[in-house]
């Protein structure tokens, strides 16, 4: 694949498919990070004297204008952060569009409204895909978060543009992922988490054919310890996945992988938190995070990792003190000298409630993505690009 470096972007439309899919509140961003990491493209375009055109969605409106799915508090963002005129474009067609397109001078910014507005975004709309390309000289991903999704702005309107690569973001996640795929250092660690064994099926499978050492935590440890015999009280198990638990743990043990799940747990019991050890679990206690013996075991198992992978908390990390578990490990893989990688949104939020985001070598933006490139996938939004 080209990156954005290997094109002449003078005087050229280079339309950067971006993540500005932030959370807010009210209309106010309560974490930029996703918009940071793609200003390293936007500013290049700029400089290199090109008419941006920024395309994202943001949450899931279904294909209908809503006010709270607007992209306009990222419009305002973007005018205090770029050093660059910005425009918004509330629609793909009309007089004002017109006029803007006419009057848009290198090194000026537009931003498009949520593309998920539009019914044709998850659906690949060729049509819809025909106005966006009509936008673009150069097409440019810079959104691997959604490089799994074969969507218009991802899929179809890149194979109407001939110059099309990727930017820095993207090639910075390909980079680190690609030293997981392909030849990582070792001993090579993995933490999994999150809640359910059903979503990560295929990662933890193409996994133990790489690593030394899986971790789990998080709910969908639960399955895992109801699955050799554990009483895990009210919390939440994947009944329909014990089986399938059995067979990792199996197939780990063939392989030489060790797993290591929690031997303690901090449960709710009567609306209070409880440390217990796993025989001391009552019928109506919620498993909501790891214990200190946990945190110990897993940070122990960690020590001399070349490379560590993590994806997904260990606990119910957003509701104190359940995200203590989560934290001390975060703290304990940011002394590893090794590659650490993070992925998901939720992991991401985690590290930084812990604070240590700075310490880890990469931290993905995506999640799902993320996870069908560890499980060995062809992501629809890569393939186009080749």
């Amino acid at each position: 694949m080209k990156t954005i470096k290997d094109f002449n972007l003078k005087g050229k439309k280079v339309f950067i498919r971006v993540d500005f899919n932030v959370p807010m509140d009210r209309g106010k961003i309560l974490d930029d990070t996703r918009i940071i990491e793609a200003l390293p493209t936007i500013q290049y375009a700029l400089n290199s004297g090109a008419r941006v055109f920024l395309c994202s969605h943001l949450g899931r409106p279904k294909g209908k204008r809503l006010p709270e799915f607007s992209l306009r508090p990222v419009y305002e963002y973007l005018k205090e952060r770029l050093k660059a005129p910005v425009y918004f474009l509330e629609d793909l067609s009309g007089e004002r569009v017109e006029k803007i397109l006419a009057e848009l001078k290198n090194s000026e910014v537009v931003l498009l409204e949520n593309i998920r507005f539009y019914e044709g975004e998850t659906k690949n709309d060729p049509e819809l895909a025909k106005v966006l390309a009509s936008l673009a000289d150069v097409y440019i991903n810079d959104a691997f978060s959604v490089c799994h999704r074969a969507h218009a702005s991802v899929v179809g309107v890149a194979e109407l543009v001939k110059e099309r690569g990727i930017g820095f973001l993207t090639e910075k996640e390909l980079k680190y992922l690609n030293r997981i795929v392909g030849k990582p250092e070792r001993p090579f660690y993995a933490i999994v988490g999150g809640s359910k064994v059903s979503t990560k099926i295929g990662v933890l499978k193409n996994l133990l054919n790489k690593i030394d050492k899986l971790i789990i935590g998080g709910a969908m440890a639960n399955t895992f310890l109801s699955a050799i015999g554990y009483k895990v009280g009210a919390s939440f198990v994947e009944e329909d996945y014990l089986e399938t638990a059995r067979e990792i743990l199996k197939e780990a043990k063939e392989q030489d992988v060790k797993i290591y799940l929690p031997v303690d747990a901090v449960v709710e019991r009567e609306g209070e938190p409880y440390l217990v050890t796993l025989d001391e679990i009552e019928e109506g206690d919620k498993i909501y995070d790891i214990g200190e013996e946990t945190v110990g075991l897993f940070s122990s198992a960690l020590e001399g990792a070349k490379t560590v992978i993590w994806n997904g908390p260990l606990g119910f990390f957003e509701k104190e003190p359940f995200d203590l578990g989560t934290i001390a490990l975060a703290r304990a893989v940011a002394t590893l000298s090794g590659v650490t990688v993070a992925g998901g949104g939720d992991t991401l939020s985690a590290l930084k409630k812990a604070g240590v985001t700075y310490a880890f070598s990469h931290t993905s933006t995506a999640g799902g993505a993320f996870l069908e490139y560890l499980e060995g996938k062809d992501l629809p939004g890569l393939g186009v690009l080749k």
